[in-house]
């Protein structure tokens, strides 16, 4: 209902009635096609008759334009003035038929039924509910306007942030380019001498496993060769290595040559150097990719967050990151807009999700008022969850209600000030008399 129809109900109490002479059940809109006296010509330009025909409890005109205050014709239908409240159009067969259906009688006027006039009542209801609507769109509005001014200040803020994460990002590429380089330069002798290693034995020896062949490579770097294969002349190891070996025997090269080993076995992945080496190529390396990563991942949700429509003011950027829950007697729903829809059990169970966030989906003229989330959680042989949520002006943002009017279709009522529309002059131009 618009605001402007809002106020005219508001004034309507104070201004005088007129009434205007015109068949019954004919709305005011139509009166000048019921001319008494002159030919009627049905509203569909189907056929003219007499004007004694019309409301004569017989139809004529196939739209039923020529009965529209008798149940004669099938189609018609019957415009109840209600004044002091709202007009109504009824459908034709509900004349006479023994129930009040418009709040001024007016449809019972033959049947004999006890009705009374309630619609200096009702309308005294809704305008007392309309003026409470009215300060609510007056507040609401109110909040809009700051609300648009912090997403202003907000989109600024976070412009700036994305050029300076987009310098810093810039910068660590460069240096992590740097020390790749550096990393790679360093890396250059050890695997030109370890491909000259490889090459030297190749095809000298005939290895059965890849873990005999790594034994004879770092065998060869002993000074004193051996000819025969290590398994062949291996002999049985006491539990105890220890005693057999004593620690101070092992020859200092010897021992260098087995750590070298372990640094060349590929079952140990990348080729490695000392540990020292490890410590600073890889680690400093790997903290500048991980932090290289982290300012990427910002950066994406900066622009993420810039491109979102939040309306012509970015009055809905409040909402991003934030959710809503409303609790019912089975399930929890939780709306986090611009972003998912779910349900949960009350009492244990998993979630359920109700769709992600599609598109505004409004008339033309309000596109800003239905969100759409979908392809949520599909249903058992049916399509996957979906749900539109319907925004209504308030001062506060909450979730009011959830239904499912089809099957795996979820319909959400969601406030928010964002939506409230700029009120409308408190003295609008209106007629100076009520319609009877």
């Amino acid at each position: 209902m618009s605001y402007q129809y809002l106020l005219l109900l508001l004034l309507s109490l104070g201004v005088s009635a007129v009434e205007v002479q015109r068949p019954r059940g004919v709305p005011l809109s139509k009166r000048q096609f019921y001319e008494e006296g002159k030919p009627f010509t049905c509203l569909d330009g189907s056929r003219t008759i007499p004007f004694d025909r019309v409301n004569d409890d017989y139809c004529d005109c196939e739209d039923g334009s020529d009965e529209p205050g008798t149940a004669a014709c099938p189609n018609g239908s019957f415009h109840c003035t209600n004044a002091g409240f709202r007009p109504a159009f009824i459908p034709s067969s509900r004349i006479n038929d023994g129930i009040c259906d418009c709040c001024d009688t007016t449809d019972e006027y033959n049947s004999g039924a006890a009705c009374q006039n309630t619609c200096r009542e009702l309308g005294s209801k809704e305008r007392e509910i309309m003026k409470e609507m009215a300060e609510i769109a007056k507040e609401g509005f109110l909040l809009k306007q700051q609300l648009i001014q912090e997403a202003k200040s907000g989109l600024e803020e976070k412009k700036a942030k994305l050029a300076e994460v987009q310098v810093s990002k810039k910068d660590l590429e460069d240096k992590l380019e740097a020390l790749r380089t550096v990393k790679e330069t360093a890396e250059q002798p050890e695997k030109e001498a370890k491909e000259r290693h490889l090459k030297a034995w190749e095809g000298k020896l005939k290895f059965e496993s890849l873990s005999t062949f790594t034994i004879i490579i770092s065998n060869a770097d002993i000074p004193a060769p051996v000819e025969t294969p290590q398994e062949e002349t291996r002999e049985p190891v006491p539990e105890n290595d220890s005693e057999q070996y004593p620690e101070e025997d092992i020859p200092e090269e010897e021992e260098d040559d087995d750590e070298e080993d372990e640094d060349e076995d590929p079952d140990d992945g990348d080729y490695k150097v000392s540990p020292v080496r490890i410590s600073i190529r890889f680690m400093k390396d790997d903290h500048e990719f991980l932090f290289n990563l982290d300012l990427h991942f910002v950066c994406r949700n900066l622009e993420k967050e810039i491109s979102f429509d939040f309306g012509p003011g970015a009055e809905f950027a409040y909402l991003y990151g934030q959710c809503y829950e409303l609790s019912t007697s089975e399930y929890i729903y939780r709306l986090c807009p611009f972003n998912r829809v779910s349900q949960k059990p009350k009492y244990g169970g998993s979630e359920t999700n109700l769709g992600s966030w599609g598109k505004w989906t409004g008339p033309e003229d309000n596109v800003y008022s239905l969100m759409k989330y979908e392809h949520g959680t599909g249903c058992w042989q049916g399509p996957n969850r979906s749900t539109t949520v319907k925004l209504t002006c308030g001062k506060e943002t909450v979730v009011l209600s959830t239904s499912e009017p089809s099957r795996c279709e979820y319909l959400m009522e969601f406030t928010t000030p964002a939506v409230c529309q700029e009120p409308q002059s408190l003295y609008p131009d209106a007629h100076d008399h009520t319609e009877l």
